[in-house]
């Protein structure tokens, strides 16, 4: 990770971290990076997207480089005009599931993978101003274009995947606000579901407030109330899924990489019999898999890490248990309203409920806490932090776990346990936050 990139993109408070020169600079060197080509450029719904969209645009044409305005799309729309159009680059404005007054910049190389860190490293030079750029003048300078059917040509690819027929399913979606509320709809009511939507008004400050994968309570109570078959929350920016079942019980990022993994087994289709996880997948998964005979690979947290272990051994599925997940065959990128047809597609052809698909898969108890420190990758070198989590670690044994890791963008460290009972969760974590707190680390 660089001064400004985290492990998403930038991100920052909007007019506080995250400028209007922050993003005409961000602009201004992918412009110099790629002169004279055409980037499409997306946002989400939050207040500050076209002010940041527009200065990066502008940024762009300043450099000679073409900018192509999506409006409002998802994120993997960016990724797969990308890979499939003539665009050498795509960003994203969005702060994915962060709260309204956040924002952040997602890139994207011509493949529809984010840039590596040689680029960002270049960009960095650029706001630093450590590196000069020239402004482009008379026929050089470049032109902001609005590229509406881009998010018609993302739809279209997305509903060919999936030819399904979902008459006589309930669905219910979480639009959270966001990116879902100009594609979700549509794509479930074009498939013959009955489909009922909640949060679906975004205001530039109602983004991913008290709604979506992060707070999905309004959604089960609505799935179980309406007798719904599965219940949809996406994100801010749509390229994760939590989603709910039938019992109202959350069907996580674990659950769906454990659904979507066996029936690509039993396909022939998930390559070498392997998905690729975070750090933070549950031990329950780990241990469901491996009586289903797939093997996991395991990464840090970040779906570009996830992706990059799937490029460099060549693996079809991969994710996060937050909901990004990642079907290689298909796009680059976590893609919420994919996995969510992904698990439809499953349903109808086992003519099994969502719960019953996951009837194998017993997830552990889990905590996790977030404690606010000083200087996060101190705080891990601290002997006694390092010496109480082995301990504990070796109490455990194969009964549980221990994770302690920084945010990859925020002040913060996240303390996580697993084990048999949640009041062994608890009792572990609250060992470990207290020594944090005691060790002046805070």
């Amino acid at each position: 990770m660089g001064q400004y990139f985290g492990t998403d993109g930038v991100r920052g408070k909007a007019n506080v971290t995250l400028t209007v020169d922050m993003a005409f600079q961000i602009g201004q060197a992918l412009g110099a990076i790629y002169p004279s080509s055409k980037i499409v450029v997306g946002m989400d719904t939050r207040i500050s997207s076209s002010m940041l969209k527009y200065a990066l645009c502008s940024g762009l044409a300043a450099s000679s480089a073409h900018a192509y305005d999506v409006g409002v799309v998802p994120t993997p729309t960016i990724a797969y005009l990308c890979s499939k159009e003539d665009f050498v680059a795509g960003v994203m404005i969005s702060a994915s599931h962060n709260p309204y007054y956040d924002n952040g910049i997602k890139i994207f190389n011509h493949q529809g993978m984010k840039i590596d860190d040689s680029i960002e490293a270049t960009i960095e030079k650029v706001i630093n101003k450590e590196t000069h750029l020239i402004y482009a003048n008379d026929t050089e300078i470049g032109l902001i274009r609005s590229y509406p059917e881009g998010l018609d040509h993302y739809l279209h690819f997305i509903k060919s995947l999936y030819p399904i027929d979902l008459k006589g399913m309930k669905v219910v979606i979480d639009a959270a606000n966001g990116s879902a509320c100009v594609s979700a709809q549509q794509v479930f009511e074009s498939m013959n579901a009955k489909v009922l939507i909640l949060h679906n008004e975004p205001n530039g400050i109602n983004i991913n407030t008290h709604c979506g994968s992060t707070h999905p309570e309004d959604l089960q109570k609505f799935v179980l109330e309406h007798k719904a078959d599965i219940g949809l929350a996406f994100d801010g920016d749509a390229d994760r899924l939590i989603a709910v079942d039938e019992q109202g019980q959350l069907f996580d990022g674990d659950k769906t990489i454990y659904v979507c993994g066996v029936n690509m087994k039993k396909h022939g289709t998930l390559k070498q019999d392997t998905v690729v996880t975070t750090v933070m997948a549950n031990l329950g998964l780990y241990k469901a898999l491996e009586r289903a005979g797939i093997k996991t690979e395991q990464t840090q947290v970040g779906d570009k890490y996830v992706y990059d272990r799937m490029l460099q051994n060549d693996l079809m599925l991969g994710g996060e248990q937050s909901g990004h997940i990642i079907f290689k065959q298909h796009l680059s990128t976590g893609d919420g309203l994919l996995s969510a047809l992904s698990l439809l597609s499953i349903m109808v052809e086992e003519n099994k409920s969502l719960s019953d698909l996951a009837s194998d898969l017993i997830i552990y108890p889990q905590k996790l806490v977030n404690v606010k420190v000083k200087d996060k990758k101190e705080a891990l070198k601290n002997q006694n932090l390092i010496k109480i989590i082995s301990d504990l670690e070796k109490e455990l044994g194969t009964d549980g776990r221990i994770l302690v890791r920084p945010s990859g963008t925020e002040a913060l460290v996240r303390v996580m346990a697993e084990a048999s009972t949640q009041d062994k969760c608890d009792a572990l974590v609250s060992q470990i936050v207290k020594l944090i707190e005691s060790e002046n680390l805070t």
